[in-house]
């Protein structure tokens, strides 16, 4: 009978410019500069991560979901939209 398959994420260090997750075998690292959600979050708060499907993380206490392809290619989405302003 196959077990439960179940994927993790760990926060591995924490530094004033830097987050660094482990995905399986995979360690990535979240610059402050480019993911600015998590730079006022306390360690508690970054440490309560949730991986509830291989491409999704979710910090529930601050309310960030996250593309693990974000994580890797952050040049792929932008933080400010790229519609025009019509106001």
């Amino acid at each position: 009978m196959p077990g439960i398959v179940t994927l993790a994420a760990e926060v591995t260090n924490i530094s004033p410019h830097c987050l660094w997750i482990l995905l399986g075998d995979e360690e990535l690292a979240i610059p402050f500069s480019e993911f600015p959600w998590f730079k006022s979050a306390t360690i508690e708060q970054l440490i309560r991560v949730e991986r509830p499907t291989k491409n999704h993380l979710y910090w529930p206490e601050i309310d960030v979901d996250l593309a693990v392809e974000s994580i890797r290619k952050p040049e792929d989405f932008p933080l400010v939209s790229k519609m025009p302003d019509y106001a």
